[in-house]
């Protein structure tokens, strides 16, 4: 069996060549790409692979962008570090997405899921997934609020805003002039909205900027306590389950 990795993050790419050595007995490591523009010349100029593990953001592009330059008939699992937000378009067929750190529980899920699903996948829906997915994770983040001050509209920069929290029902934007201005956004609609590069949401109530973190406490129940700047409240805490891919945020 015949496996292709693309990966540009060396030590991304050594632990997932650990580990589907590890997992797949039989499986030969073709070669081990880190660019768009390599993985189009060695698609091109060798037989197809049983299988691709293929990181979705390299060095000189989107992995998507390999595919508008060859033909590729074999069967694809993506890694990244996007959210599953945006990559709900690649639960689909024989296409599945594994976020990172690869976990290898999960990656043994992908192997056994691939195996069950061995046929040569539709290229049709392979290429309206990955030109769907490319559109959400290409897509526009909102740069501006236009807010209703008084009789007034004032339009706020997301570059101004440090943090959104939710309060008695309604939700609030924290700017760097000491201002919370409330929106008609939920807090799960501006998840959707802003760029998951710069805003986290740590809690039900809270969604953060990177640039409005002061300091990070350790807290009770392995969470984090987080101190905000303009920020009153002292009980901003990262949940117990997000902690560990706060810190993958934050490491990026």
């Amino acid at each position: 069996m015949n496996i292709l990795i693309v990966e540009d993050e060396p030590q991304a790419a050594e632990r997932i060549t650990t580990l589907t050595t590890k997992l797949m007995r039989d499986a030969t490591i073709v070669s081990r790409l880190d660019s768009v523009r390599q993985s189009v010349a060695w698609l091109k100029s060798n037989p197809p692979p049983d299988l691709i593990l293929m990181d979705i953001q390299l060095a000189d592009g989107l992995s998507f962008e390999i595919f508008d330059h060859v033909s590729v008939t074999s069967s694809v699992i993506f890694t990244t570090a996007y959210n599953e937000y945006a990559l709900k378009a690649f639960k689909v067929n024989s296409i599945d997405y594994i976020l990172k750190p690869v976990d290898e529980q999960e990656l043994h899920q992908a192997f056994r899921k691939w195996e069950g699903l061995r046929a040569a996948p539709s290229s049709q829906k392979m290429m309206e997934s990955i030109s769907y997915a490319m559109q959400m994770l290409t897509k526009k983040y909102k740069e501006r609020f236009v807010i209703k001050v008084g009789e007034h509209l004032k339009s706020v920069e997301v570059l101004d805003i440090l943090f959104f929290f939710s309060q008695e029902k309604a939700t609030f934007a924290q700017t760097n002039d000491q201002r919370k201005h409330i929106l008609d956004f939920t807090m799960d609609q501006l998840e959707g909205l802003l760029d998951p590069k710069r805003f986290f949401r740590i809690n039900r109530k809270y969604l953060v900027g990177v640039d409005a973190i002061q300091d990070m406490i350790s807290y009770t129940n392995s969470r984090l306590r987080l101190v905000l700047k303009n920020c009153d409240d002292n009980d901003v805490i990262v949940a117990r389950e997000r902690v560990q891919e706060f810190k993958d945020w934050l490491d990026r």
